[in-house]
C-alpha cells in the first residue's frame, strides 16, 4: 500500500482498521461454544455462530466505530433445518429409484445456487455499520455462473483460467453489495490477476517436478530392493510411506500456492474497491505472512486439540483488519450522515424479509 496509508492521518488519506479482540476473552466465548454444542448434540451451534460473530464484528474498528451483526439464532437453525431436510428428502428419493438419482440432481443444482445468494444476503443484512445496514441484490442465476461455472472453468483449465473465475466471483459478491443504498463496485483486471498467478503456478510446477523425482527414485528403489530379494512386507511399509509422503507433498505445494493467491486476489480486488463511486478501499497483505499465519494457525491448533483455536483466529482477524484501509472522499461525519439518511429508509424496507440463514 502506498505511504497514504496510515491511522488517524489527515482528511482524505487511507485510514487503517483495527481489531481489538484478545484471545483470552474469545476463549471464554469459545469454549462455552464448544461445550454447550457439545451437550445440545449440535442444535446450540447456531446460536455459537451468533455470539461469534458478534464478538468479531463488535471488535472490528473503521474509523472509530465497529460493525454489528444482528442475526439470531432461531433464524440460523431454522435455515439448517431446511437444508437438512432438502438433503434428507434427496437421499430418500435417490435410495428409492436409481433414476431419482438424475432428478435429485437437478434439484441440488437448482438449489444450491438460490442458498448461496440467501446466504450471502442473509448475511450481507444482518450487518449493520454505524446504524446503517448492508444488503446484497445478486441473483441465483449469477451465483450459478459465477461460483459453480468459475470452479468449473478453474478446474477443467488445470488452474489457467483461475483468474478469470476468481474475476466472476469477486464482481459477483461485491457489485452487488450495498451500504444502505449506495453500491460498491470492483473491477479487478484479468491481467493483474494473471500476475497474481505467477509465484503459485511456479511453485506448483517445481513442486510436480519434485514430487514426480521423488516417484521415480521411489520406484528406483523398489525395483532394486526386488532384485535383492527384500521381504514383501518391507517392501510394502516402505511403499505405502512413499505414497503418504507424496501425497502430504501434493497437499501442502498446492496449498501453499492457494494461499499466496488468494492473498494476491484479496489486495488486487479490495483496492480496486469502490463505495458509492468515490471512497477508496486498499488491501496490502503480505503474501508470504499471510500463508505463514493460516499456516501456523493450522499446526498449532491441531498439537493443541483445538485449545489454541481462539489464539489462532484472532490472530488472523486482527492481521486481516490491521492490513485494510479506507480514504473518505469529504468530511466523515457529513458523508455518513448521508449514508444513514438514506440507509434508514432502506433497512425498513427488508427488515421483514431477511429471512434464514443456509450456512453457505
Amino acid at each position: 500500500m502506498d505511504n497514504k496509508v496510515s491511522a488517524g492521518s489527515a482528511a482524505n488519506a487511507f485510514e487503517r482498521a483495527r481489531f481489538t479482540g484478545t484471545a483470552s476473552e474469545y476463549f471464554g466465548i469459545w469454549i462455552v461454544n464448544v461445550l454447550l454444542t457439545i451437550v445440545t448434540f449440535g442444535i446450540y451451534s447456531a446460536w455459537a455462530k451468533v455470539r461469534r460473530n458478534r464478538y468479531f464484528y463488535g471488535n472490528t474498528v473503521l474509523l472509530g466505530r465497529t460493525f454489528e451483526y444482528h442475526a439470531t439464532g432461531k433464524q440460523i437453525f431454522i435455515g439448517r433445518l431446511i437444508v437438512f431436510a432438502f438433503l434428507v428428502v434427496v437421499n430418500i428419493l435417490s435410495a428409492i429409484h436409481p433414476l431419482f438419482s438424475l432428478v435429485t440432481t437437478i434439484l441440488i443444482l437448482i438449489a444450491l445456487p438460490w442458498l448461496i445468494m440467501r446466504g450471502i444476503r442473509f448475511n450481507a443484512r444482518v450487518t449493520s455499520y454505524r446504524n446503517v445496514r448492508f444488503d446484497f441484490r445478486g441473483t441465483a442465476g449469477g451465483a450459478f455462473v459465477s461460483v459453480f461455472l468459475g470452479s468449473l472453468v478453474a478446474f477443467l483449465s488445470l488452474g489457467l483460467l483461475a483468474p478469470f473465475a476468481s474475476r466472476w466471483l469477486n464482481r459477483y459478491v461485491f457489485n452487488n453489495l450495498r451500504y444502505g443504498n449506495r453500491p460498491f463496485h470492483v473491477d479487478p483486471k484479468v491481467g493483474t490477476l494473471y500476475g497474481a498467478l505467477v509465484i503459485p503456478a511456479l511453485m506448483v510446477v517445481l513442486g510436480a517436478v519434485v514430487l514426480f523425482g521423488l516417484v521415480a527414485i521411489a520406484a528406483g528403489g523398489l525395483q532394486a530392493y526386488d532384485a535383492m530379494g527384500v521381504r514383501s512386507d518391507l517392501r510394502d511399509v516402505m511403499m505405502v510411506f512413499g505414497v503418504y509422503t507424496i501425497f502430504f507433498g501434493v497437499f501442502i505445494v498446492y496449498g501453499l500456492a492457494g494461499l499466496i493467491y488468494r492473498a494476491a486476489v484479496h489486495n488486487i480486488v479490495w483496492s480496486s474497491m469502490r463505495v458509492d463511486g468515490r471512497h477508496l478501499l486498499r488491501s496490502d497483505l503480505s503474501r508470504a505472512r499471510y500463508a505463514w499465519i493460516a499456516i501456523s494457525n493450522v499446526v498449532v491448533t491441531l498439537l493443541t486439540l483445538g485449545l489454541m483455536r481462539p489464539w489462532a483466529a484472532v490472530r488472523l482477524a486482527r492481521y486481516m483488519a490491521e492490513r485494510t484501509a479506507i480514504r473518505i472522499e469529504g468530511e466523515v461525519g457529513e458523508v455518513f450522515t448521508d449514508f444513514q439518511v438514506t440507509g434508514a429508509a432502506v433497512a425498513s424496507e427488508y427488515m421483514s424479509m431477511e429471512g434464514f440463514d443456509f450456512g453457505f
